[in-house]
């Protein structure tokens, strides 16, 4: 693959095969993010599960202590006083089974993530097609299936990522944007990296990150040390 110049640039400053301590990585991130947008800075965790097991799947969220960086649009599926609390708590939409043929039928999808009350899942899974290939399916583990809409909302809007491996056992997920410092930076990597520890699968054996990069939305990634995670 053929990079730009700027890439180039970026690139020389990063030794390659070096593993990089998380403070001095997010600095040499930030200088990496030349692109004239605030590119997304996003972490990238390779890891010794094996998804096709039920035991080994990684799936959780962490709220990041200085947030994303960007606006998020939270769908609530709620019904009753829960729509009232959902709509208080600033959700950016809410309904019910009224939004079924407008997210089936005509592609509706102006929204980041979805937060639905237990009682709206059997309509929501009827979404499954659609929100479940671009990872937007309400899911208890989450924390986006709770009677509690107005935390879930609040939680989301204060920085809660959610992180879950992909088919090549990789975790990916944002930290902010190159515009934090690298302070703010490094205590999200930190949050983020405390919450996947703790979700070790017990029936994992040997390493369990193999690898850890972080990397700007066009820019070249810096390894961090991985092997006392």
């Amino acid at each position: 693959m053929k990079h730009g110049k700027k890439y180039v640039e970026a690139a020389k400053n990063i030794e390659r095969a070096k593993q990089y301590e998380p403070a001095e990585a997010m600095e040499l991130v930030k200088k990496a993010a030349t692109a004239k947008f605030d590119e997304t800075i996003e972490v990238h965790i390779r890891t010794g599960c094996d998804g096709r097991h039920a035991d080994q799947q990684v799936r959780g969220a962490v709220v990041l202590p200085h947030g994303t960086g960007r606006k998020v649009r939270v769908l609530v599926f709620a019904k009753g006083a829960k729509l009232d609390e959902a709509q208080a708590a600033g959700a950016d939409f809410v309904g019910g089974e009224e939004l079924i043929p407008k997210i089936q039928n005509e592609g509706w999808l102006d929204f980041d993530v979805v937060v639905a009350t237990p009682d709206m899942m059997g309509v929501v899974g009827r979404l499954g097609k659609v929100l479940g290939p671009k990872g937007l399916m309400p899911n208890p583990k989450a924390g986006t299936v709770t009677m509690d809409v107005a935390k879930a909302i609040a939680d989301i809007k204060a920085g809660k990522v959610e992180y879950r491996l992909d088919k090549a056992n990789i975790i990916h997920v944002p930290v902010g944007k190159a515009s934090f410092s690298a302070e703010q930076l490094k205590e999200n990597f930190d949050a983020l990296i405390s919450a996947i520890s703790k979700a070790r699968p017990s029936t994992l054996k040997g390493q369990y990150m193999k690898s850890i990069s972080v990397a700007p939305t066009m820019g070249p990634g810096v390894k961090v040390v991985a092997n006392r995670y």
